[in-house]
């Protein structure tokens, strides 16, 4: 069966440092605040923590 629609958002994680960003899905049923995840920053070379921010309309 098909999840309903709107179950899924798609986010920005972002590096505030550099400006680095990644665009996630977050399922809204299990995250209720803002995410954080270790992603790869090219700039840096190495792994950070990125946070969820707003995305632009």
């Amino acid at each position: 069966m098909a999840s309903k629609k709107g179950s899924k958002e798609i986010v920005r994680l972002m590096n505030k440092e550099t400006g680095t960003y990644y665009t996630v899905k977050k399922n809204n049923k299990t995250a209720t605040g803002k995410i954080t995840r270790n992603k790869y920053d090219p700039k840096l070379r190495k792994h950070v923590k990125m946070t969820e921010t707003k995305m632009p309309h």
